[in-house]
């Protein structure tokens, strides 16, 4: 027996029948990225049931050289959580059985929860103890909040609450050698040291495991407004975030921008998703209000004033959770909806918000002369600065000719943005995908940084080897 066969012999015994999959056709769905860019192999599936058990199979992957890649809901976009083992020589340890919610503390406001938890049954357990926790993106129903935390997750409400690691008190989290720090602290306030959840979260699962973390809860919002808007550009739209922000403060909880062909597009492929105005505009901008009973008022007088000054050319405030969800549904329906429209060129993308419609200006001429007949698919989280600027195929191109394209376009965006005081991923991470990004845009001394803490805390480079750096 060689020394790889007993360690999986012996990881096996830790985590039982249950936490082990081995078999080619079950292993697959764990080791494929959602839209197909990356196929990967592994030895092994992995579920541990508690932390100690991770920590007993990290131990015997670290002793023998065996790689280890985290895998929460297998929801990424970046190829983070896809294992590449061609040998063999590496297991995926998914955390899906990790799944408990250890405590609600309602007066501290807090939420302990385990790593494998789905997103959106945490934010039920929230709802459920008469408070909220703000997390939302497009996979909320299968994503596991260890890798949110692990990516530092964005989503719709990072304008008022923050990304995933703004939501975080304490972590546990066990080390590539098998140690477990126990950071599970609920406090506010706590000035001893360095911060060390910091480290991990947004390091995808490359310097150890969150296997818990103490997340934070807000107040549920006594009123939700939810309005879709139309009209010219994106300079427009961005006058009327400043009068949301002046006039509501920190009710205003979302700003999503979205381009006519990505309101089009979910039109055509997403029974759900319809335009409620009589006929089309180059912009839309659904916003989201929520906090005390007044913010209706708000709403409807900043809406009526940019009505008035020419800012839009129309506006539909929801008066019910139905037709808010409806408003919601065009917006959530894009993702799916491009999926049609044949191949895609992505941009996860963010700058300045004073600076997005001079961004979306100057892409949008760059790309339409690269690629004539390209289709600009813009939308996203412009209150924070965020843009998917995906482009998809010009009708009846061909889709393998077309995505030939992707390195060249990548590297034409990713110099405008960083040109703009930028960032080439805003939320989605580096995984695989962008690592050749991070080499070319990061400084020597960021990158060093980076390595030596690497080097520290993975020397034998079994956490997720080949991802971010």
């Amino acid at each position: 027996m060689t020394k790889q066969t007993d360690t999986l012999v012996r990881i096996r015994d830790v985590v039982g029948p249950k936490g082990w999959i081995e078999s080619e056709a079950e292993m697959q769905p764990y080791l494929q990225e959602e839209r197909g860019l990356y196929q990967g192999t592994a030895a092994a599936v992995v579920s541990p049931a508690s932390t100690d058990d991770v920590a007993q199979v990290l131990k015997l992957c670290n002793k023998a050289g065996l790689g280890v890649v985290p895998q929460g809901g297998n929801t990424g976009l970046v190829g983070g959580g896809v294992p590449d083992f061609p040998e063999g020589n590496g297991i995926v340890l998914s955390t899906q059985r990790l799944n408990a919610i250890r405590n609600i503390d309602p007066l501290n406001q807090t939420m302990t929860v385990e790593a494998g938890v789905i997103l959106a049954h945490i934010q039920q357990a929230a709802e459920d103890a008469g408070a909220l926790f703000p997390l939302s993106l497009g996979a909320e129903g299968s994503c596991r909040i260890g890798g949110n935390l692990s990516t530092n997750a964005g989503g719709v409400q990072v304008l008022r609450y923050g990304n995933a690691r703004d939501l975080v008190l304490g972590l546990e989290v066990v080390l590539a050698d098998g140690r477990i720090w126990d950071g599970l602290r609920g406090l506010r306030k706590d000035n001893t040291g360095y911060d060390m959840k910091h480290l991990f979260m947004g390091s995808e699962g490359t310097l150890g495991i969150i296997t818990a973390a103490v997340l934070k809860l807000y107040p549920r919002p006594q009123a939700r407004e939810v309005a879709l808007c139309c009209g010219g550009d994106a300079d427009a739209m961005l006058n009327v975030l400043q009068r949301l922000r002046d006039g509501a403060g920190e009710a205003l909880s979302a700003f999503e921008v979205m381009n006519r062909f990505a309101i089009e597009i979910s039109e055509k492929h997403v029974p759900a998703a319809n335009d409620p105005f009589d006929k089309p505009h180059n912009q839309y901008v659904l916003i989201e209000l929520s906090g005390h009973r007044d913010v209706r008022d708000t709403l409807e007088t900043v809406l009526g004033q940019a009505l008035e000054d020419g800012l839009i050319a129309d506006a539909l405030i929801a008066t019910s959770r139905a037709q808010a969800d409806q408003l919601w549904a065009i917006r959530d329906a894009i993702p799916e909806a491009q999926k049609h429209e044949g191949g895609s060129i992505k941009h996860d993308v963010s700058v300045p918000v004073s600076s997005v419609g001079e961004f979306l200006t100057i892409a949008s001429a760059l790309v339409e002369a690269e690629l004539p007949g390209v289709r600009i698919c813009a939308f996203g989280h412009v209150g924070d600065g965020n843009i998917h600027f995906n482009l998809s195929q010009p009708p009846g191109a061909d889709r393998e000719a077309y995505l030939q394209n992707w390195d060249r376009i990548n590297q034409l965006i990713h110099d405008l943005v960083v040109d703009m005081g930028g960032s080439f991923s805003a939320e989605h991470g580096i995984g695989q995908l962008k690592r050749g990004d991070l080499a070319r845009y990061k400084s020597d001394v960021e990158m060093d940084l980076m390595r030596t803490l690497k080097k520290a805390l993975d020397p034998s480079n079994i956490m997720n080897p080949g991802k971010v750096i």
